[in-house]
């Protein structure tokens, strides 16, 4: 708020008869255009604190009866009632230095806290060595004013110390900052932070919690203002993935674009973090990624859309579920630009209401609109993966924020799209490219004046992004009669394969040709993930590696559940993937909580919470020679029991999807039951694996 803004609510306050805009322009010598700006920022004052907004029409503006509720914050930091002493002078000086995008003159300082120019002269020897002490340097420009230098890691770490000083209102009594250097909503910001870390299983302590809040608030104000974290280095860090799903987050709801660098430098600060152990058992992982299965192949049916094997849209979901499940049910603000997509798939919408009852059955309670909606915006995103993998096209990507973010919303956007990325540009270099050069540009900012069709989105491609996308290609192709690939001709690493090994097999013995279809399926496999995007790391391991001939064993004796998950659990301790505690937790948990790990008819799934002695990943499994009862209704008996040792909430996600994909195949089943050795067995979950999608 600034000295001209606290005048017109005075003035205002005072005022008895409406004014026209003409005539606060003429008192404040301002354009017209100044002060409706300003008024715009006193009703969103007057919003906030519930009072009724100004009231302006044809340029006249009438001051409502309550309007005198806003004086008594006219108090301490507008400096306007308040004299900073010369060391607050110093500090806020310091803290506009550094927080502007840009230069900044003495007299823009100096107006800020209502002193003389001169004051700030003779105050700007203090005010460098006071900045100096932060590893920056002021340095002056005789035309455009004064700048902080120096790397924007330090301007931060700078910022936030500022803020920890407070002024007290010699009025009120309170104690509020001498500066106030954070943007977006705080509560947003607490949410992600607190669901994220219960997704990750990494609790922050109150002290280290706080930091992470204030220091994300002054990112977001710094990110705004197009400043971004210096390159940082590539560097293994286990805190990365909490910082990259803690920064899509902030980005997806805060309204900003961000960089790599900066999930880097997040995940250094979470590395210097302390962190608090939680010894609760948690076993919902497994049983929110079941329910998500299921809602999936629910809304399949409803849409007449086969979307159970989209491995990113089961991912997102469960993870989004999770962390609704976490919350309350004001979990995330209204987003209208969610409800106004929505309304464009009123589809989409009965389809998700249809199988709500799958979730709501999960921890028994109404779900709201708001969180509808967000669980239909995956759903579209789904859709829109389905259709859009189909259209070819020619794409050029641009971004405003060095090669990291280029490569990272590149990578994002070939997991979705299969269409040709031509080039990848920075965004002064996009308004002069020429039509015909690509059929679409995706930029993270706004390219004026630009002759290719192109639409802006984040660097973190959020749902909301990817549906501006499709409907982007979909108004294209619909312009230009462009035809999409088709499914029916979708060429995948999958139907090569089919092609090629009976030229294989028909020339060799069956234990040679199967070693040399493996290889085949591998080099294809890694071919098609690079054409797509769909890179996998070798951390993140599919079923049949998790599950080769020494972790199956058949036709094992059980007299009930619990001798069967003994059974199944006890090669994992053998083996040195649990610890013996582990097995207890299991029985223990079912007997306390039911039958939660039967996730299908006649499959049993135990596991325990991730403090139950987990190891590291890994399962076994076991076929039953005579099924057995876990009291779980109708999914008894069971005849099939497969034990998981998790380590994280993601990591067996892959194998897990895949597992229950094939437990929907009776041919899986039948296969699997006729197996004779656990070499056989696992042949046929490699071969039937590969056969829902390579």
């Amino acid at each position: 708020m600034n000295k001209r803004i606290v005048e017109m609510i005075l003035m205002l306050a005072e005022c008895k008869a409406p004014i026209s805009l003409e005539e606060l322009a003429d008192r404040f010598e301002v354009s017209q255009r100044t002060v409706r700006n300003d008024i715009n920022e006193i009703s969103s004052l007057l919003r906030k604190k519930g009072l009724q907004e100004l009231y302006m029409r044809k340029g006249v503006i009438t001051v409502q009866e309550d309007f005198g509720g806003i004086l008594p914050d006219l108090d301490p930091t507008d400096y306007y009632s308040y004299k900073l002493s010369k060391e607050e002078r110093k500090m806020v000086a310091a803290a506009l230095l550094i927080g502007s995008a840009g230069y900044i003159t003495l007299g823009t300082i100096a107006d800020a806290l209502f002193v003389s120019r001169a004051t700030i002269i003779a105050d700007l020897d203090d005010i460098k060595d006071f900045v100096k002490d932060g590893n920056l340097r002021v340095t002056s420009h005789s035309n455009k004013g004064l700048r902080v230098e120096g790397p924007e890691s330090e301007k931060r770490w700078f910022l936030y110390r500022l803020s920890a000083f407070k002024i007290q209102s010699a009025s009120s009594g309170q104690s509020t900052p001498v500066v106030n250097v954070q943007a977006g909503d705080a509560i947003t910001i607490r949410k992600i932070v607190s669901e994220q870390e219960k997704v990750h299983r990494r609790y922050l302590s109150d002290q280290s919690y706080l930091m992470i809040v204030k220091y994300l608030g002054i990112m977001i104000d710094r990110n705004l203002k197009g400043e971004y974290i210096e390159e940082r280095p590539v560097e293994e860090s286990e805190y990365f993935s909490l910082a990259q799903d803690i920064i899509r987050y902030i980005a997806q709801y805060c309204g900003i674009r961000t960089t790599e660098s900066e999930i880097r430098y997040l995940a250094e600060i979470l590395s210097t973090c302390r962190y608090v152990k939680r010894e609760h058992f948690d076993v919902r992982d497994i049983r929110i990624q079941v329910i998500t299965r299921q809602f999936i192949q629910g809304v399949s049916e409803s849409l007449g859309i086969r979307l159970t094997g989209d491995y990113v849209f089961f991912e997102n979901l469960s993870n989004h579920l999770e962390s609704m499940f976490d919350a309350d049910s004001s979990h995330f603000p209204e987003n209208p630009e969610i409800s106004g997509i929505i309304k464009e798939h009123p589809e989409i919408r009965e389809s998700v209401l249809e199988n709500v009852e799958i979730l709501r059955k999960y921890n028994d309670r109404e779900l709201t609109e708001t969180e509808l909606l967000y669980i239909m915006i995956h759903v579209c995103a789904a859709v829109e993966r389905k259709k859009n993998r189909e259209v070819s096209f020619h794409v050029i990507v641009a971004c405003h924020a060095g090669i990291g973010t280029s490569q990272l919303l590149l990578e994002k956007l070939k997991q979705h799209f299969r269409f040709q990325i031509v080039d990848v540009v920075s965004a002064h270099e996009a308004s002069r490219l020429k039509e015909g050069q690509a059929d679409l540009i995706i930029s993270t900012v706004r390219i004026p004046e630009c002759k290719i069709e192109n639409v802006v989105v984040s660097a973190y491609l959020s749902d909301e992004d990817y549906l501006r996308v499709g409907n982007k290609i979909d108004a294209i192709r619909t312009s230009r009669h462009l035809s999409g690939i088709g499914e029916e001709r979708e060429l995948t690493a999958a139907r090569v394969l089919e092609q090629i090994r009976p030229a294989v097999t028909s020339r060799l013995d069956k234990e040679t040709a199967g070693e040399i279809i493996r290889d085949i399926r591998d080099i294809l496999r890694n071919l098609f993930r690079e054409q797509v995007g769909q890179e996998e790391v070798i951390s993140v391991p599919l079923l049949h590696h998790l599950l080769p001939a020494t972790h199956i064993q058949l036709d094992v004796e059980c007299e009930d559940w619990r001798e069967a998950v003994r059974a199944a659990a006890r090669p994992l301790y053998e083996m040195g993937y649990i610890e013996e505690r582990y097995i207890s937790e299991v029985i223990q948990n079912v007997e306390e909580n039911g039958p939660y790990i039967v996730i299908s008819p006649g499959f049993a799934f135990p596991h325990a919470g991730l403090e139950g002695g987990s190891v590291r990943v890994g399962m076994n499994l076991i076929r039953l020679r005579t099924p057995v009862s876990f009291e779980s209704g109708a999914y008894d008996p069971v005849e099939f029991v497969c034990a998981l040792s998790a380590v994280d909430h993601k990591t067996h996600l892959k194998a897990f999807f895949n597992l229950v994909n094939l437990l929907r195949s009776e041919d899986f089943k039948e296969a699997f039951r006729k197996a004779e050795t656990s070499r056989e067995a696992a042949q046929v979950i490699e071969k039937y694996e590969n056969g829902i999608g390579v």
